[in-house]
């Protein structure tokens, strides 16, 4: 069960669409502490900042698509990770380190180079998506 007392790693963006970097990433931030709040930017047709206008996906959407990735891992809302719906956050700031640690995950290069700009092209062009 989520713990919302227990120490926690967060996840915040737009998951435009939710991808295989994005579940390997859960992947690495759940072994941290055993649970994830996924935080979604509230973005569907706005601009999420320089170079992130392109936001065809509503929070439902997002829902699903985080919820049907990682439960092929195994993974279950409420147990593992739940996902938060916040505002469209574009600047994170802090006075002082007390109690968390900002950490960039690296991977190698094929999830690396996983784009989800890419995905909504491929996703276009097949006409899954306006």
């Amino acid at each position: 069960m989520f713990d919302w007392k227990k120490p926690t790693v967060q996840m915040l963006g737009r998951w435009q669409p939710w991808h295989q970097g994005h579940q390997e990433l859960f992947k690495r931030c759940v072994a941290k502490t055993g649970q994830v709040i996924i935080q979604v930017r509230d973005v569907q047709g706005s601009s999420g900042g320089s170079g992130q206008d392109d936001n065809p996906f509503d929070w439902e959407t997002v829902c699903k698509n985080i919820e049907e990735g990682l439960s092929r891992d195994g993974f279950k809302k409420g147990m593992e990770y739940e996902i938060m719906l916040v505002p469209n956050i574009v600047n994170i700031s802090y006075g002082r380190g007390v109690g968390y640690v900002f950490e960039e995950e690296i991977f190698e290069e094929s999830i690396t180079n996983i784009s989800a700009t890419k995905i909504r092209e491929k996703l276009r062009k097949d006409g899954e998506l306006d």
